[in-house]
């Protein structure tokens, strides 16, 4: 929150928003009481935003599950298009998945240190937590298969990463940069990305790039030095 306070003047030069629908989605272990700055950060800039309003996030539990594909067709359909999720950890893993089986429905995904490409536990501190509820979950082959043997998701993609994590490794978080899918290094905690206001303007950029339009993120002169890049 400091680090927030300390930086936030930054902020007040972010591009407004269109009023197109943005869904936030929390990470293991939180509930929307975690993106509240987020969410008001992406209200003040004119999103129509919406938390995901399923209690805690312990995991791919039936209930999240079920909830998230009503939650994207809802809005969706309220709005009249598609939507962009943000999502944060486990959040962003979430939202990917629901990229790929509503690709009409998504407009763009912007993850926050989600190791979606991870490939071994130990790429993140963060799986015994998960396990601890892994009775929950929905049956392991309803799980989707590793990120590396699928085709990149079918709308444009944010992924915003830091080596100093924390929790996360930063090479779980990545994937090939091509056409609408890139990587934006940034320094932050893995507890701290909707905190960290060089994390709040990329997203405020990526969100707000007109429908059916993509650019690669490019830093504004004289923030460039605030996003180092991945060796």
């Amino acid at each position: 929150m400091s680090e927030f306070v300390a930086t936030r003047s930054m902020l007040r030069g972010a591009p407004s928003g269109d009023g197109h629908p943005v869904l936030v989605f929390p990470g293991l272990g939180a509930a929307d009481s975690s993106t509240v700055m987020l969410r008001r950060f992406l209200s003040g800039l004119g999103y129509d935003v919406h938390r995901w309003g399923l209690g805690r996030n312990i995991g791919p539990t039936r209930r999240a599950v079920d909830g998230m594909h009503a939650l994207v067709k809802k809005v969706s359909d309220a709005h009249g298009g598609p939507v962009s999720i943000v999502g944060w950890s486990l959040g962003g893993i979430f939202a990917r998945e629901m990229a790929r089986d509503h690709p009409h429905r998504v407009r763009q995904v912007i993850t926050l240190g989600s190791p979606y490409n991870m490939s071994d536990p130990v790429q993140s501190r963060a799986m015994p937590a998960f396990a601890l509820f892994s009775r929950l979950h929905i049956p392991r082959e309803e799980f989707p298969p590793l990120e590396s043997t699928r085709p990149p998701i079918p709308v444009p993609a944010t992924s915003i990463y830091s080596k100093t994590d924390g929790i996360v490794s930063w090479e779980s978080c990545i994937e090939e940069p091509g056409a609408r899918r890139e990587n934006v290094q940034v320094s932050s905690s893995h507890l701290g990305y909707g905190f960290n206001a060089t994390v709040l303007w990329v997203v405020a950029d990526r969100l707000a790039q007109a429908e059916g339009t993509w650019a690669p993120f490019a830093a504004p002169p004289g923030m460039a030095r605030m996003y180092p890049r991945a060796a």
